[in-house]
């Protein structure tokens, strides 16, 4: 009886765990990782990314609903290919990144997943404002590149409205529209490498 006892605890034990007991946790790199963003600029829109940034993810293919990503950005690397603008976007008009230096998310739960899609909900901490946010992700695949180097690859995309985290800085065209847009499309390409083989 004892025995049966012991068996059944045991397998129950590793039920729990398997949700998790074969996650591995990837690194990303950043040089093969772009941030990029667009926003509505006049007629058109402007293309801008991040060059500083660092993160992990932690995935396995069988358990997606167990998906953790962390992920920082250094807001002073923002890069639209005009100094001017940069620099512009880096004062207290926009970013204010001597005072908010980073920008930060988190993972909380993972919904509607698919065969290699999934959306993660998590917290996004821009401008000293944290807020709730919904990133479409996709699982692109896993294996080895040519020197034997096991890697994977993620996209995630999104929009969010810049002023709900107070970047509300703007000027009136004489056609009566507004100079900068609101909504802020973001595309992340992650290539990442393992850094262990399993969570703890």
């Amino acid at each position: 009886m004892r025995l049966r006892f012991l068996t059944a605890t045991l397998a129950g034990a590793a039920l729990l765990l398997s949700g998790t007991a074969f996650a591995t946790t990837y690194k990303i790199d950043t040089g093969h990782t772009s941030v990029t963003f667009r926003v509505s600029h006049l007629f058109t829109k402007v293309t801008g990314r991040f060059t500083a940034f660092d993160g992990q993810i932690t995935f396995d293919e069988a358990t997606p609903l167990e998906t953790k990503v962390e992920g920082t950005i250094q807001a002073a690397s923002i890069n639209t290919d005009n100094e001017k603008r940069d620099t512009h976007l880096k004062n207290p008009d926009f970013f204010d990144v001597e005072k908010f230096p980073t920008i930060t998310f988190s993972t909380d739960k993972v919904t509607d997943v698919a065969k290699s899609t999934a959306k993660l909900h998590g917290t996004l901490t821009m401008h000293g404002v944290t807020r709730p946010i919904v990133i479409d992700s996709e699982f692109l695949g896993a294996g080895q590149d040519p020197w034997g180097n096991a890697k994977a690859g993620f996209r995630g995309t999104t929009t969010l409205n810049r002023k709900d985290y107070g970047l509300t800085w703007n000027q009136t065209l004489e056609t009566g529209g507004v100079l900068v847009g609101d909504e802020i499309e973001i595309t992340i390409d992650v290539e990442a490498a393992p850094v262990a083989a399993a969570v703890q």
